[in-house]
Protein backbone atom coordinates (compact mmCIF):
# COMPACT_ATOMS: atom_id res chain seq x y z
CA UNK A 1 0.00 0.00 0.00
CA UNK A 2 1.42 3.58 -1.38
CA UNK A 3 0.33 6.38 1.66
CA UNK A 4 0.27 9.79 0.89
CA UNK A 5 3.12 11.79 1.69
CA UNK A 6 3.11 14.43 4.89
CA UNK A 7 5.43 16.05 6.52
CA UNK A 8 6.28 17.38 10.29
CA UNK A 9 8.73 19.39 11.71
CA UNK A 10 10.93 18.77 14.96
CA UNK A 11 11.66 21.88 17.03
CA UNK A 12 12.34 22.41 20.58
CA UNK A 13 12.71 25.88 21.95
CA UNK A 14 11.67 29.64 21.61
CA UNK A 15 12.58 32.53 23.78
CA UNK A 16 9.19 33.71 24.16
CA UNK A 17 5.09 32.85 23.78
CA UNK A 18 4.87 34.90 21.09
CA UNK A 19 8.04 33.00 19.51
CA UNK A 20 6.64 29.88 19.79
CA UNK A 21 3.07 30.67 18.64
CA UNK A 22 4.49 32.16 15.44
CA UNK A 23 6.30 28.81 14.98
CA UNK A 24 3.51 26.83 15.38
CA UNK A 25 1.13 29.24 13.04
CA UNK A 26 4.60 29.40 10.38
CA UNK A 27 4.88 25.69 10.83
CA UNK A 28 0.90 24.99 9.93
CA UNK A 29 0.71 27.44 7.40
CA UNK A 30 3.04 25.94 5.61
CA UNK A 31 1.29 22.74 5.01
CA UNK A 32 3.32 20.37 7.48
CA UNK A 33 0.77 18.24 9.49
CA UNK A 34 2.87 18.05 12.62
CA UNK A 35 5.37 19.73 15.31
CA UNK A 36 6.88 17.35 17.16
CA UNK A 37 9.37 17.90 20.21
CA UNK A 38 12.84 15.72 21.48
CA UNK A 39 12.65 14.83 25.22
CA UNK A 40 16.24 15.62 26.50
CA UNK A 41 17.25 17.29 29.53
CA UNK A 42 19.05 20.37 27.46
CA UNK A 43 18.47 23.12 26.19
CA UNK A 44 14.65 23.00 25.70
CA UNK A 45 10.80 23.32 26.24
CA UNK A 46 8.92 20.85 28.46
CA UNK A 47 7.58 18.69 26.00
CA UNK A 48 4.05 18.18 27.12
CA UNK A 49 3.66 21.84 27.64
CA UNK A 50 4.97 23.10 24.92
CA UNK A 51 2.66 21.07 22.56
CA UNK A 52 -0.51 21.69 24.55
CA UNK A 53 0.28 25.49 23.42
CA UNK A 54 1.49 24.88 19.71
CA UNK A 55 -2.14 22.83 19.42
CA UNK A 56 -3.86 25.61 21.23
CA UNK A 57 -2.10 28.00 18.58
CA UNK A 58 -3.51 26.17 15.51
CA UNK A 59 -6.49 24.72 14.16
CA UNK A 60 -5.03 21.59 12.09
CA UNK A 61 -0.97 20.93 13.32
CA UNK A 62 -0.81 17.58 15.13
CA UNK A 63 1.71 17.83 18.09
CA UNK A 64 3.78 15.07 19.58
CA UNK A 65 7.24 13.91 20.53
CA UNK A 66 9.99 12.13 18.75
CA UNK A 67 10.19 10.35 21.52
CA UNK A 68 9.07 10.44 25.08
CA UNK A 69 11.85 9.05 27.07
CA UNK A 70 9.61 6.06 29.03
CA UNK A 71 12.33 6.33 31.41
CA UNK A 72 11.96 9.86 32.70
CA UNK A 73 8.18 9.49 33.36
CA UNK A 74 5.65 6.71 35.19
CA UNK A 75 3.41 4.99 32.21
CA UNK A 76 0.59 5.80 34.63
CA UNK A 77 1.71 9.47 34.58
CA UNK A 78 2.57 9.71 30.74
CA UNK A 79 -0.77 8.40 29.82
CA UNK A 80 -2.77 11.20 32.20
CA UNK A 81 -0.71 13.85 30.22
CA UNK A 82 -0.98 12.19 26.76
CA UNK A 83 -5.32 11.38 27.18
CA UNK A 84 -5.18 15.17 28.39
CA UNK A 85 -3.17 16.19 25.64
CA UNK A 86 -5.17 14.36 22.84
CA UNK A 87 -8.04 15.93 24.90
CA UNK A 88 -7.92 19.73 25.01
CA UNK A 89 -6.17 19.37 21.44
CA UNK A 90 -9.17 17.86 19.90
CA UNK A 91 -7.46 14.25 18.89
CA UNK A 92 -4.65 15.79 17.45
CA UNK A 93 -2.10 14.06 19.16
CA UNK A 94 0.85 10.85 18.30
CA UNK A 95 2.09 9.80 21.32
CA UNK A 96 5.92 8.78 20.56
CA UNK A 97 7.72 6.85 23.46
CA UNK A 98 11.12 5.36 23.34
CA UNK A 99 13.54 3.89 25.43
CA UNK A 100 15.83 6.39 26.12
CA UNK A 101 19.23 6.75 24.30
CA UNK A 102 21.39 9.87 25.19
CA UNK A 103 23.66 8.82 27.63
CA UNK A 104 24.44 12.70 28.96
CA UNK A 105 20.74 12.94 30.33
CA UNK A 106 21.07 10.01 32.49
CA UNK A 107 24.61 11.07 33.78
CA UNK A 108 23.82 15.23 34.59
CA UNK A 109 20.11 13.70 35.82
CA UNK A 110 21.36 11.05 38.28
CA UNK A 111 19.65 8.35 36.53
CA UNK A 112 20.52 4.89 36.25
CA UNK A 113 21.23 4.44 32.30
CA UNK A 114 20.34 0.37 32.08
CA UNK A 115 21.16 -1.94 29.34
CA UNK A 116 19.43 -1.83 26.51
CA UNK A 117 17.18 -4.69 26.35
CA UNK A 118 15.97 -4.05 30.13
CA UNK A 119 15.00 -0.53 28.94
CA UNK A 120 13.19 -2.27 25.93
CA UNK A 121 11.46 -4.13 28.16
CA UNK A 122 10.41 -1.32 30.55
CA UNK A 123 9.34 0.52 27.35
CA UNK A 124 7.01 -2.69 26.11
CA UNK A 125 5.32 -2.62 29.46
CA UNK A 126 4.44 0.73 29.50
CA UNK A 127 2.96 0.86 26.14
CA UNK A 128 0.74 -1.87 27.91
CA UNK A 129 -0.15 -0.12 30.79
CA UNK A 130 -1.23 3.25 28.98
CA UNK A 131 -3.24 0.75 26.25
CA UNK A 132 -4.93 -0.38 29.26
CA UNK A 133 -5.63 2.78 31.17
CA UNK A 134 -6.78 4.78 28.25
CA UNK A 135 -9.82 1.93 28.02
CA UNK A 136 -12.84 2.20 29.60
CA UNK A 137 -13.23 1.28 33.19
CA UNK A 138 -10.59 0.50 35.86
CA UNK A 139 -7.21 -1.62 34.97
CA UNK A 140 -5.02 -3.76 36.34
CA UNK A 141 -1.51 -4.66 35.24
CA UNK A 142 1.13 -7.32 36.91
CA UNK A 143 4.56 -6.73 35.16
CA UNK A 144 7.97 -7.42 35.89
CA UNK A 145 8.37 -3.31 35.73
CA UNK A 146 5.30 -1.89 36.33
CA UNK A 147 2.07 -2.68 38.70
CA UNK A 148 -1.32 -1.37 38.27
CA UNK A 149 -4.01 -1.98 40.66
CA UNK A 150 -7.65 -1.42 39.80
CA UNK A 151 -6.73 2.56 38.43
CA UNK A 152 -9.17 4.16 36.21
CA UNK A 153 -7.13 5.89 33.73
CA UNK A 154 -8.35 9.31 33.44
CA UNK A 155 -9.26 11.59 31.20
CA UNK A 156 -10.20 9.61 28.53
CA UNK A 157 -8.36 10.25 24.97
CA UNK A 158 -10.61 11.37 21.78
CA UNK A 159 -9.33 9.31 19.33
CA UNK A 160 -10.17 5.71 20.03
CA UNK A 161 -8.86 3.42 20.82
CA UNK A 162 -5.68 5.60 21.68
CA UNK A 163 -3.64 8.30 20.28
CA UNK A 164 -1.37 6.69 17.61
CA UNK A 165 1.55 5.20 19.25
CA UNK A 166 4.83 5.97 17.49
CA UNK A 167 7.63 4.38 17.92
CA UNK A 168 11.03 4.43 16.54
CA UNK A 169 14.53 2.51 17.04
CA UNK A 170 17.61 1.73 15.09
CA UNK A 171 18.48 -1.45 16.50
CA UNK A 172 16.71 -4.94 15.64
CA UNK A 173 15.20 -5.45 19.12
CA UNK A 174 13.70 -1.72 18.91
CA UNK A 175 12.33 -1.84 15.62
CA UNK A 176 10.71 -5.41 15.97
CA UNK A 177 9.39 -4.40 18.81
CA UNK A 178 8.04 -1.34 17.19
CA UNK A 179 6.43 -3.28 14.10
CA UNK A 180 4.62 -5.20 16.74
CA UNK A 181 3.29 -2.57 18.76
CA UNK A 182 3.03 0.85 16.81
CA UNK A 183 0.82 2.70 14.70
CA UNK A 184 3.82 5.16 13.50
CA UNK A 185 7.51 3.21 13.56
CA UNK A 186 10.04 5.60 13.27
CA UNK A 187 13.43 4.04 11.43
CA UNK A 188 16.59 5.70 12.82
CA UNK A 189 20.33 5.10 13.10
CA UNK A 190 21.52 2.56 16.11
CA UNK A 191 21.92 4.95 18.84
CA UNK A 192 23.43 2.07 21.38
CA UNK A 193 26.39 4.16 21.89
CA UNK A 194 24.33 6.98 23.84
CA UNK A 195 25.85 9.58 20.78
CA UNK A 196 25.76 10.84 17.73
CA UNK A 197 29.05 9.83 16.08
CA UNK A 198 30.74 8.71 13.20
CA UNK A 199 29.53 5.34 13.86
CA UNK A 200 25.65 7.24 13.41
CA UNK A 201 26.34 8.03 9.82
CA UNK A 202 27.71 4.29 8.55
CA UNK A 203 24.64 3.08 10.09
CA UNK A 204 22.20 5.03 7.77
CA UNK A 205 23.35 3.94 4.70
CA UNK A 206 20.58 2.58 2.18
CA UNK A 207 21.64 -0.98 2.90
CA UNK A 208 21.39 -0.68 6.49
CA UNK A 209 18.02 1.06 6.18
CA UNK A 210 16.69 -2.00 3.76
CA UNK A 211 18.02 -4.36 7.11
CA UNK A 212 16.09 -1.80 9.59
CA UNK A 213 12.85 -2.17 7.37
CA UNK A 214 13.17 -6.01 7.25
CA UNK A 215 13.03 -6.25 10.82
CA UNK A 216 9.83 -3.91 11.44
CA UNK A 217 8.24 -6.06 9.03
CA UNK A 218 9.80 -9.36 11.12
CA UNK A 219 7.78 -7.50 13.66
CA UNK A 220 4.73 -6.60 11.98
CA UNK A 221 3.68 -9.69 10.53
CA UNK A 222 0.75 -9.43 9.06
CA UNK A 223 -0.25 -6.13 10.35
CA UNK A 224 2.69 -4.47 7.82
CA UNK A 225 0.47 -1.95 5.69
CA UNK A 226 -1.10 -0.87 8.55
CA UNK A 227 1.63 0.65 9.32
CA UNK A 228 3.29 4.34 8.66
CA UNK A 229 6.80 4.24 8.61
CA UNK A 230 8.20 7.63 9.50
CA UNK A 231 12.19 9.14 8.91
CA UNK A 232 13.84 11.96 10.95
CA UNK A 233 16.05 13.78 8.42
CA UNK A 234 18.74 15.23 9.80
CA UNK A 235 20.67 17.31 6.96
CA UNK A 236 18.59 19.02 4.37
CA UNK A 237 20.17 21.51 2.06
CA UNK A 238 17.91 22.94 -0.88
CA UNK A 239 20.78 23.66 -3.27
CA UNK A 240 20.94 23.95 -6.82
CA UNK A 241 24.95 22.59 -6.72
CA UNK A 242 23.53 19.17 -5.80
CA UNK A 243 26.88 17.48 -6.15
CA UNK A 244 29.16 20.20 -4.53
CA UNK A 245 27.15 20.15 -1.66
CA UNK A 246 26.99 16.05 -1.07
CA UNK A 247 30.48 15.80 -1.31
CA UNK A 248 31.21 18.06 1.30
CA UNK A 249 28.70 16.13 3.43
CA UNK A 250 29.89 12.90 2.38
CA UNK A 251 33.27 13.83 3.33
CA UNK A 252 32.39 14.38 6.94
CA UNK A 253 29.90 12.07 7.33
CA UNK A 254 32.38 8.85 5.85
CA UNK A 255 29.88 8.22 3.29
CA UNK A 256 31.07 8.29 -0.24
CA UNK A 257 28.83 10.96 -2.52
CA UNK A 258 26.07 8.38 -3.79
CA UNK A 259 25.67 6.94 -0.26
CA UNK A 260 25.37 10.17 1.12
CA UNK A 261 22.66 11.57 -1.53
CA UNK A 262 20.84 8.17 -0.93
CA UNK A 263 20.80 7.88 2.29
CA UNK A 264 17.23 8.64 4.01
CA UNK A 265 18.82 11.00 6.31
CA UNK A 266 19.70 13.46 3.61
CA UNK A 267 17.98 15.49 1.46
CA UNK A 268 19.94 17.27 -0.96
CA UNK A 269 19.28 19.31 -4.19
CA UNK A 270 16.26 21.89 -5.64
CA UNK A 271 12.75 21.28 -4.56
CA UNK A 272 12.23 18.85 -7.95
CA UNK A 273 15.31 16.55 -6.97
CA UNK A 274 14.36 16.15 -3.46
CA UNK A 275 10.91 15.40 -4.17
CA UNK A 276 11.87 12.87 -6.89
CA UNK A 277 14.23 11.40 -3.97
CA UNK A 278 11.25 11.12 -1.39
CA UNK A 279 9.12 9.36 -4.03
CA UNK A 280 11.67 6.71 -5.06
CA UNK A 281 12.50 6.68 -1.29
CA UNK A 282 8.84 5.96 -0.57
CA UNK A 283 9.22 2.85 -3.41
CA UNK A 284 12.25 1.62 -1.78
CA UNK A 285 11.22 1.56 1.85
CA UNK A 286 7.76 2.74 2.23
CA UNK A 287 8.85 5.97 4.47
CA UNK A 288 5.57 8.25 3.94
CA UNK A 289 6.27 10.95 6.94
CA UNK A 290 9.37 12.51 6.76
CA UNK A 291 10.34 15.23 9.29
CA UNK A 292 12.44 17.94 9.16
CA UNK A 293 14.23 20.44 12.00
CA UNK A 294 13.08 23.78 12.85
CA UNK A 295 16.24 25.58 11.20
CA UNK A 296 14.94 23.78 7.56
CA UNK A 297 11.24 24.01 7.34
CA UNK A 298 11.26 27.13 5.51
CA UNK A 299 13.77 26.37 2.05
CA UNK A 300 12.06 22.74 2.69
CA UNK A 301 8.43 24.33 2.41
CA UNK A 302 8.22 24.07 -1.87
CA UNK A 303 8.78 20.29 -1.35
CA UNK A 304 6.18 19.97 1.13
CA UNK A 305 3.68 22.33 -1.47
CA UNK A 306 4.59 19.59 -4.24
CA UNK A 307 3.76 16.27 -2.16
CA UNK A 308 1.74 16.78 0.87
CA UNK A 309 -1.21 14.58 0.65
CA UNK A 310 -0.19 13.22 -2.61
Amino acid sequence: MTRPFRFGVQTKTASSRAEWVELARKIEDRGYSSLTMPDHFDDQLAPSIALMAAADATETLRIGALVWCNDYRHPAMLAKEAATLDLLSDGRLELGIGAGWMSTDYAQAGLEHARAGLRIERTVEAVEVMRGLFGDGPFSYDGDHYTIAGLDGTPKPIQKPHPPFLIGGGGRRMLMTAGRLADIVGVNPNMSSGEINADTALDATPERYEEKLSWVREGAGDRFDDIELQVRTFIVQVTDDRRAVAEMLASGMNLSVEQGLASPLAMIGTPAQIADDLRARRERYGFSYIVVGAEEFEAFAPVVADLAGN
